[in-house]
């Protein structure tokens, strides 16, 4: 890939967002980027059905986003959930407080995990696979829904300790592997550069918006610790877009091997100095983030990585899969959020102004005056 990947970043705060991700959507030239005349998929972020702040696309992100398409005529959009064995889409939909904005802006909603609503097709690339050609042999499958729309990509600025950050790349793991996807994990890095070239086989347009207004630090996707940082980006380079949002948390992208393998391979732009920043100055942001470490990922590291992974296929491709599945279950969902999680995001949702926001979309549902999404209306209800 040659010339410079623009990236659009902006400083926001609660009264102005969505009007700003508006402007956010214009300077990153989304109109230009996405096919007209065909359906636009919008592939939210549900890292943690609960209500994590940081870990999951927020509602004035989803809110702002469709408006944002809208006003430019994309109206034709539709809503795509997945599923993983941790996490339950209908749950995180409604305490994140989607359902609302998509009822308030007639946004239908789909699941790649039910037949009747996308079946699962073998996919060839053309491309060369790095590992999705080795991790199932049997061939690839994608939803066919998938192929010949754009996608909007609406992830989060956070950690991984698989990856050491997740962002646009990342988000279509849930979109186009199935609830199974984690026999991808040792090959984690190599799998996110497929999923890149098959995406821009697929999609005639690709875009992504991200919201860093409240940005995870540590042992993420889940269990973060939650930083203020009033930033939201948006690019059509879904490399670039990783790259600058790893800089901001204070990490060399191209030590990142999923960022410089995607960037070697010619499918975006990972060294920050080939990448235009638009809007606002972010040359003096080194946030500092650090991918912490809890029994979570402790487990995961012999699952994936450690001296167990021999006992992958045994235990991960057989009814034996239920064991470690329990096992994650419950000590993300009946240890670490009611003992620590809850607490933190309780906290922030009485004592941040973002925290206040989302209590205003779970009182409220919509932030905009109108189902058409003009963003005069939307600055004054957010006043």
């Amino acid at each position: 890939m040659s010339g410079k990947s623009r990236v659009a970043v902006l400083f926001t705060t609660p009264q102005p967002v969505l009007g700003d991700y508006q402007r956010l959507f214009e300077l990153a030239g989304g109109a230009a980027v996405l096919q007209t005349g065909i359906p636009t998929i919008l592939k939210d972020n549900i890292t943690w059905h609960f209500p994590m702040p940081g870990a999951n696309t927020t509602p004035w992100q989803l809110e702002g986003t469709l408006l944002a398409l809208r006003t430019t005529g994309f109206n034709d959009l539709v809503c795509v959930q997945n599923q993983t064995v941790v996490t339950n889409a209908f749950k995180g939909e409604d305490l994140n407080g989607y359902l609302a904005i998509f009822r308030g802006h007639n946004i239908p909603v789909k699941y790649n995990f039910r037949k009747e609503e996308m079946t699962w097709i073998p996919y060839r690339p053309k491309a060369r696979m790095l590992a999705l050609d080795h991790i199932y042999p049997e061939g690839i499958h994608i939803p066919d829904f998938f192929i010949g729309k754009n996608i909007v990509h609406l992830p989060t600025v956070k950690t991984h300790m698989y990856t050491t950050t997740t962002g646009a790349m990342k988000n279509a793991f849930g979109g186009l592997l199935s609830k199974y996807r984690h026999y991808t994990h040792t090959w984690i890095h190599e799998t996110l550069v497929d999923l890149l070239a098959i995406q821009k086989e697929i999609h005639p347009g690709i875009l992504a918006v991200m919201d860093g207004t409240t940005s995870g630090d540590g042992a993420g996707p889940r269990m973060i610790r939650p930083i203020i940082k009033n930033v939201i980006l948006a690019s059509s380079d879904q490399v670039a877009i990783d790259a600058v949002a790893a800089k901001l948390m204070g990490f060399d992208p191209l030590s990142i091997r999923y960022i410089r393998l995607a960037h070697e391979q010619g499918l975006g732009i990972g060294d920050p100095r080939e990448i235009e920043l638009v809007g606002d100055d972010i040359s003096t942001q080194n946030w500092g983030f650090k991918v912490g470490h809890n029994s979570h990922s402790f487990l995961a590291w012999l699952a994936w990585y450690g001296p167990t992974r021999v006992f992958q296929k045994l235990v991960l491709r057989t009814p034996l899969v239920i064991i470690p599945t329990l096992i994650g279950e419950i000590e993300q969902d009946y240890l670490y959020w009611p003992l620590k999680y809850k607490a933190i995001a309780e906290q922030w949702r009485l004592h941040t102004t973002w925290g206040e926001l989302f209590q205003r979309y779970q009182e409220q549902g919509c932030l905009a005056e109108t189902l058409d999404g003009q963003p005069d209306s939307l600055i004054s209800q957010a006043a």
